[in-house]
């Protein structure tokens, strides 16, 4: 398949995004009797995959950057960066590196700055908690004139990869560069919109824009929904989808390998509670942070079975929770003993992440004299709003509190369905 910068572009769908430009395209999906040819291990070709294959055509002639991290790789594990650095066909002059940097080296809250990469040579620019202006500036300094952006996302919009993706769409506007974005599979589906949608006056670097608590795009999707709904600015946007990836696929139907999105999410299951349980970081429990199951134990000191009990009692769909105890090796907690909570999930399908979290934050605080929320009321950053925090210190029930998004919900999947591309 032949994969030309025009033409081909508008297979599968023509970018109908209100506000995009005339330049903004995307390589098509694979047909449905091509996905369909595909089965089990090894059927999903992400969007750097696809650009190779068709010799980086769409990067000819251009002096090019990447924003990528560790998870930026091929099918055989090899980093996209070490790929295009020897190959005549692509001009690579610069890596941007977002939260954790480039090579992944930093924690939560941590780039690596500004470096020249040991292996490739190449001048490495943090992007992190940097937007507008000055990030446009750092584009200019670079040299480039294409930016690509590969990155896994986890599907919930506290995660900064896709405000990174924000970011540097809106300064690569106002720099005058091209925008590619490469797709990856959104690793806990593309089904469905859930939870609270971010109300503006609560935007920060964990929610730029009112998009839900777990979206259920991939990145090329999220981008067109912000080049299209958000930026006053539009970008010169093109994207390049995956083949064979249907909205249904969980990551390991993908057969591509995982690589930790960032430290603390180590395995796709941190990925599937995590649009729900992060919440957890705007209370003085611990997330899970400094065990190998961040996001799927939460606790803290005086915490015993009775918040299991409570927990269980509500029979929420597919995630049965044990009693736990645990002793996180770093952050809230470090080298103590907390009780609390592990979540198995045994039924991925109907299991509902962000139901579950609202349920984990009533039962903790009905289960747990010392529940308290971060003075810094981090969870209204989180959930995007004061509703959740007030709501269940009024001593809302979770299906009070869910019921208090609906409105809001639905009319972001209205939007949100535009800019779908599976």
């Amino acid at each position: 398949m032949s994969l030309s910068r025009r033409g081909l572009l508008a297979v599968g769908g023509a970018v109908t995004a209100a506000g995009a430009v005339a330049a903004s395209g995307a390589v098509g999906a694979a047909t449905a009797s091509t996905a369909s040819a595909h089965s089990g291990r090894g059927r999903v070709r992400t969007g750097f995959d696809r650009l190779a294959a068709d010799g980086y055509r769409l990067l000819s002639g251009e002096r090019v950057g990447v924003v990528t991290n560790p998870t930026g790789i091929t099918q055989d594990a090899r980093h996209i960066v070490d790929v295009m650095h020897p190959d005549d066909r692509v001009n690579l002059v610069a890596v941007f590196g977002p939260e954790h940097g480039f090579r992944g080296t930093a924690q939560a809250g941590g780039s690596e700055g500004r470096y020249d990469d040991p292996a490739t040579g190449l001048p490495v620019y943090d992007t992190y908690l940097k937007s507008g202006q000055p990030l446009a500036d750092i584009f200019t300094a670079s040299g480039v004139q294409t930016i690509v952006f590969d990155i896994q996302d986890a599907g919930a919009r506290f995660y900064t990869y896709i405000w990174t993706l924000y970011d540097c769409m809106h300064a690569a506007a106002l720099a005058g560069k091209r925008f590619v974005v490469l797709d990856r599979p959104n690793p806990v589906t593309g089904r469905a919109a859930l939870g609270p949608v971010l109300d503006k006056a609560f935007a920060t670097f964990v929610g730029r824009e009112p998009i839900a608590q777990a979206h259920g795009m991939t990145v090329t999707e999220l981008a067109l929904l912000f080049n299209g709904e958000f930026l006053t600015r539009p970008v010169e946007l093109e994207t390049v989808r995956m083949s064979g990836w249907r909205r249904s696929d969980f990551f390991d139907a993908t057969g591509l390998p995982w690589v930790p999105p960032s430290p603390n999410m180590p395995t796709p299951d941190s990925a599937l509670v995590y649009s729900g349980t992060c919440l957890f970081e705007g209370t003085n429990l611990s997330e899970g942070r400094g065990t190998t199951r961040p996001f799927e134990l939460l606790g803290a000191e005086g915490i015993d079975r009775r918040w299991a009990q409570a927990a269980n009692a509500l029979e929420l769909p597919g995630v049965h929770f044990r009693e736990a105890y645990f002793a996180p090796t770093f952050s809230k907690f470090q080298g103590k003993t907390v009780g609390g909570v592990q979540l198995h999930v045994h039924d991925r399908e109907s299991y509902d992440p962000v139901r579950t979290g609202i349920a984990l934050l009533v039962t903790a605080k009905r289960a747990w004299s010392g529940f308290a929320w971060r003075p810094d009321n981090w969870i209204d950053k989180l959930t995007g709003s004061a509703k959740v925090r007030t709501m269940i210190d009024a001593g809302a029930g979770t299906h009070e509190v869910v019921g208090a998004w609906r409105d809001e919900l639905a009319a972001f999947r209205a939007v949100r369905k535009r800019y779908l591309r599976y």
